[in-house]
């Protein structure tokens, strides 16, 4: 049962409290890193985090993993098509601890208007296997900033991830889905 719960898109509204999520995440089997390559839709999974729904309303697509040493953590909407973003020039510290801010139609209009200048062809994170709560399972790891995404698997097409950022209380809890 728990897989559909993540399956059906129920819990975008709903949401869920951080314990619970924690659960959810302990629940579902570690992930090989080889198993993520590939390209990934995005949705946040509601915890209370300062950081739900932030990256949908910034046009957030989702995860691309190339191979182990080629990763765009950050794939964001545009006419041409999902184009990767370098999080580094992303204000992570405004993110983190002013989210009133970052959640304002004005910061997404600033973005809007920069986010051509944000886009990177280079990779801007490395796939790995670490162990995350006492379980070996996939990672993205990001080169220049204090995050690290740890991936639990719900079923084949689908991964249940929590960002951990150095300094936000609780992780951000996301769901990704294998595009075909």
């Amino acid at each position: 049962m728990i897989p559909e719960v993540l399956d059906d898109d129920r819990w975008a509204s709903r949401g869920m409290p951080v314990d619970q999520a924690f659960a959810l995440f302990d629940a579902f089997r570690p992930v090989p890193a080889a198993e993520m390559i590939g390209r990934w839709r995005g949705s946040g999974l509601p915890t209370g985090s300062p950081l739900d729904g932030l990256l949908e309303s910034y046009g957030w697509y989702g995860k691309e993993f190339v191979d182990a040493e080629t990763v765009h953590p950050l794939l964001f909407r545009t006419r041409s098509g999902p184009r990767p973003v370098d999080p580094a020039l992303i204000p992570i510290s405004v993110l983190r601890d002013r989210p009133g801010l970052a959640h304002s139609r004005a910061a997404r209009t600033a973005f809007d208007a920069v986010r051509p200048l944000l886009t990177t062809s280079r990779p801007r994170a490395r796939l790995r296997e670490i162990e995350h709560r006492g379980v070996v399972t996939a990672a993205m790891v990001y080169d220049a900033l204090p995050i690290i995404d740890v991936f639990r698997r719900v079923s084949a097409g689908t991964v249940l991830g929590l960002m951990d950022l150095r300094g936000l209380p609780d992780p951000f809890f996301f769901v990704l889905r294998r595009e075909s």
